[in-house]
């Protein structure tokens, strides 16, 4: 039994693009962009769970958005461990840039046929989130951690924050303090939080529809099974 490939909002996939990435055992399977529980859980429940070979189980075509929901139905079925995910990147993706993942999407089905899956730290959030790639907090005036260490006391510009891919303890930050100049910071720890002037959280591209007054992001147990180059 093959695999899926959740073609997510716009995203168009056919059978012979697939056939021709040696992907003809998975199926196409169109989805909303964002999907959540109603769109996938049933989908992948279905999903290959091979024990050896290369190759994703579950491959998803969309933004880091869409990735980023498919990860946390995997997380909530807890199947991060045992499902193998591939991705299509169909707009610019900080994922694919952190993680150097072919854009092209012949290119990235080829990779998802073939490449080898390896664990990614998968960034939480408070509220019931994941992240994938980058999450920004713009124009912050407040109290900020990394860790347990202060990493901001006052107001900056914008912050980012994405999976760490050096291996360390989960994830990175980037402090960029004021508009124009080159005075910025970056840490690497297992958490981030701050307390701050209300702001709204931008979250794999998409704005949160609430202001917060704090957000915090930290490394979940598990890594989610990227299929990237090795």
């Amino acid at each position: 039994m093959g695999g899926i490939v959740l073609a997510c909002g716009t995203s168009i996939i056919s059978p012979a693009v697939l056939a021709h990435a040696g992907l003809e055992q998975h199926r196409i399977v169109p989805v909303p962009t964002r999907p959540g529980k109603s769109d996938v859980d049933a989908e992948l429940a279905k999903a290959a769970d091979r024990t050896s070979g290369p190759g994703a189980d579950v491959i998803v075509a969309g933004d880091d958005a869409d990735l980023a929901a498919v990860a946390l139905r995997l997380l909530r079925r807890d199947r991060l461990g045992d499902v193998r995910v591939g991705y299509v990147p169909t707009e610019r993706s900080a994922c694919a840039a952190l993680w150097e993942l072919p854009t092209g999407t012949e290119q990235a089905l080829r990779l998802a046929a073939t490449g080898q899956a390896r664990g990614v730290p998968l960034i939480r959030d408070d509220v019931g989130g994941v992240l994938i790639g980058t999450g920004t907090l713009h124009r912050v005036d407040g109290i900020a951690y990394c860790d347990d260490d202060v990493v901001l006391r006052g107001r900056a510009y914008r912050i980012d924050v994405n999976p760490d891919t050096t291996c360390g303890a989960g994830l990175t930050v980037t402090l960029r303090y004021r508009r124009f100049g080159r005075q910025r910071a970056t840490v690497r720890g297992r958490a981030f939080a701050i307390g701050c002037e209300p702001m709204t959280p931008v979250l794999d591209g998409v704005a949160r529809e609430r202001t917060t007054e704090r957000w915090t992001w930290y490394r979940h147990t598990e890594d989610l099974l990227l299929v990237r180059p090795g």
